[in-house]
């Protein structure tokens, strides 16, 4: 079976910024541990498959280890592709997630914007094993089932922070995120997921559907521009709508080719 592969830098205007996502649409679902395989092969952070349904296109993503619930960057590239190479014409995408919902894109010149829900975040102790490292926090919460969040003092806390990846895997999270008031935006934050496959994410628009939420709260305002301080980096724009966030970002295609695999063995051929 011969497949169409895209990969696509989200979160950025040029290429080898903002994040990395494969791009592969389907006629139909291909067995689970073939998708796996295939992220696996592709070695990013997040491989996104989509099927046509109708006006909605179904979307799941993997990473090199599992499937997971959400993803924005993954998201953000699947509706480039749609848009720029599979020439939709409308300004407006509908995506359903078995796992997420309803979930929507919509054009706005080079601009596209993300339409997500909006996760609260619950307050809890910090962890003891936080407590003496280099860099505690200040505020500890945990949202959207099994994301830790934490708050630093400053962006270049933020930007600096260097932590011990084994350290990371082992606590009782998949994804841990640190977050901070912003110097040249409103709010920067990092993210990392050993567990899932992702010492470090570049840019993530899942954890913003929990920082969003609480930075439009702390500093009074519902339009916010954050920036991810990985190495690579990107920007989102953000806006908080209650129940609903949108993060808003470019896209820029790397690269598109042809993928080989046997879907009888569920395996790459």
């Amino acid at each position: 079976m011969k497949l169409d592969i895209y990969q696509v830098d989200a979160f950025t205007n040029k290429p080898f910024g903002g994040n990395p996502a494969a791009v592969v649409p389907l006629d139909t679902w291909l067995p689970d541990d073939l998708m796996l395989s295939i992220a696996a092969e592709n070695n990013l952070a997040e491989t996104a498959f989509f099927v046509k349904n109708g006006d909605v296109y179904n979307l799941r993503w993997f990473t090199p280890k599992v499937e997971i619930d959400l993803c924005g960057h993954a998201t953000l590239a699947t509706a480039h592709v749609i848009f720029n190479e599979l020439k939709l014409e409308d300004s407006e995408i509908k995506f359903q997630s078995h796992r997420s919902g309803p979930l929507g894109v919509t054009k706005n010149g080079e601009r596209l914007t993300l339409d997500f829900p909006a996760y609260p975040m619950k307050e809890i102790p910090t962890l003891p094993q936080l407590v003496n490292v280099e860099v505690p926090p200040l505020k500890s919460w945990e949202s959207q089932g099994n994301m830790l969040f934490m708050l630093l003092r400053s962006q270049e806390e933020v930007a600096t922070l260097d932590p011990d990846m084994q350290a990371v895997a082992n606590l009782p999270y998949d994804e841990v995120i640190v977050t901070a008031k912003g110097d040249d935006c409103d709010f920067a934050s990092r993210m990392f997921a050993p567990k899932l496959g992702i010492p470090e994410d570049p840019v993530t628009g899942a954890i913003h559907c929990s920082l969003i939420p609480y930075w439009a709260g702390v500093l009074g305002k519902d339009q916010l521009l954050a920036r991810q301080v990985s190495e690579r980096g990107g920007e989102l724009f953000c806006e908080f709508t209650g129940d609903r966030v949108k993060i808003g970002g470019n896209a820029v295609l790397y690269l598109k080719g042809e993928i080989y695999v046997n879907a009888g063995k569920g395996i790459a051929a």
